[in-house]
């Protein structure tokens, strides 16, 4: 069989009798993920991860799970990255366009400006970054549709119960992920290669901080705004053991970081459910606590995200 794949991972091995090939993780033009080998190769530089190739191909199955064992391999045209790297649904441009309207229409000038600031300043990467490296919204444009998600959920919570300060809880929502273009790398096909030295060492939470402490000293800011925002941006993971700094410690903070949560759960519950047919189950997900998710007869297609105006 013939088709084209997307390199996902690539490793250079050697057999038991020293011969070198490759263990590759390709997805296939089916959307769907393969274990892979090409057997008795020396690759030399000429393939690498994230390149799109163009194979042949015999599907045998080991231990139960379908394989690829590539007889024939070589560069797939350029313009046929598009059809395989996973990306939002929803146009960043837009989305971002969105989330400064309603960041725009605050009536309070400290976040506004605060918050529009920031955005505007990192604009360029904010409209195309993944949200992840390899969890929830690791797609190109995944950072905005990520924020504009948890704005929309916000948007109806705050309609439930009237005391929340919408204002805050939107600009929580707007930064909580902003320092994720410090914390990732993002290679040619726009989804991320790994974390920075700055990522590592501070970590997005922190910095997000950081950003919003120097961007109101810019400003000339110095309200109890500052602080609030500070802390949602700082605890938004919730519990020290998932990377928090401290614990949410008002009710605009803890809605930021269950609506966070919630929405990358329901992501990957969709993204495993959408990986096999109806009536079938996924394999475990690491990210759901090892657990198989079930398709109850939901297709591809129906896994949609509805974003406001």
């Amino acid at each position: 069989m013939a088709s084209f794949a997307y390199i996902k991972e690539l490793f250079e091995k050697k057999d038991k009798n020293g011969n070198g090939y490759l263990d590759l993780l390709v997805i296939g033009s089916d959307k769907k993920e393969y274990p892979a080998k090409v057997w008795q190769f020396d690759n030399n530089g000429q393939f690498e991860k994230d390149d799109v190739v163009e194979i042949e191909y015999t599907l045998d199955n080991y231990r139960g799970k379908n394989q690829l064992t590539i007889t024939s391999i070589k560069k797939a045209p350029s313009d046929m990255m598009k059809e395989f790297v996973p990306a939002s649904e929803h146009d960043g441009k837009a989305v971002f366009a969105m989330l400064l309207n309603k960041v725009n229409a605050f009536k309070d000038e400290e976040l506004k400006a605060i918050v529009k600031d920031i955005m505007l300043q990192n604009r360029e990467a904010l409209e195309v970054f993944p949200a992840a490296y390899r969890l929830h919204h690791a797609i190109v444009g995944g950072l905005m549709l990520h924020t504009a998600s948890i704005v929309e959920m916000a948007e109806k919570t705050c309609e439930v119960y009237p005391n929340i300060n919408r204002e805050l809880l939107l600009a929580g929502a707007i930064l909580h992920d902003v320092a994720k273009t410090f914390e990732m790398n993002t290679g040619k096909t726009g989804l991320c290669t790994g974390y920075t030295v700055g990522g590592e060492l501070i970590g997005h939470l922190v910095k997000g901080a950081m950003m919003v402490n120097d961007t109101a000293k810019k400003l000339g800011i110095s309200s109890e705004t500052v602080t609030l925002l500070e802390h949602m941006i700082l605890s938004h993971h919730g519990i020290p053991e998932y990377g928090a700094a401290v614990r949410p410690m008002f009710l605009e903070a803890e809605i930021l970081s269950t609506l966070d949560s919630l929405d990358a759960t329901i992501f990957e519950f969709n993204s495993a459910a959408s990986k096999v047919e109806p009536g079938e189950f996924s394999d475990r997900q690491w990210m759901l606590d090892n657990r198989k998710v079930f398709n109850h007869g939901l297709a591809p297609s129906d896994y949609k995200v509805n974003l406001g105006e």
